[in-house]
């Protein structure tokens, strides 16, 4: 099922990020759908906000982030839905 959230979306460089909300589509097979808890913003995000690093816009930025997996797609057998993202990465139970 689609999930009806809050981004922070960047519609062009050097202006603010505007709140907006969005739609997360169900993870398709091999992907991992994540409840992000909290997130910032990387050099690179800088680079794309600046004008630095040219990306097609509108963008949302924070792929550095740290959540919940939501759902998961056919084939994900790495984690499931409920663990914390660092968990599922580091297999810290």
């Amino acid at each position: 099922f689609v999930i009806k959230c809050k981004a922070a979306v960047a519609w062009e460089p050097k202006k603010p990020f505007s709140i907006e909300k969005v739609e997360a589509a169900p993870p398709k097979a091999h992907e991992v759908r994540i409840k992000i808890s909290a997130t910032g913003i990387c050099r690179s995000d800088d680079h794309v906000m600046s004008g630095a690093l040219t990306v097609p816009f509108p963008i949302i930025l924070g792929h550095k982030a740290a959540g919940i997996v939501e759902s998961v797609g056919e084939g994900v057998t790495c984690v499931k839905p409920g663990i914390r993202k660092h968990q599922a990465l580091t297999n810290d139970k």
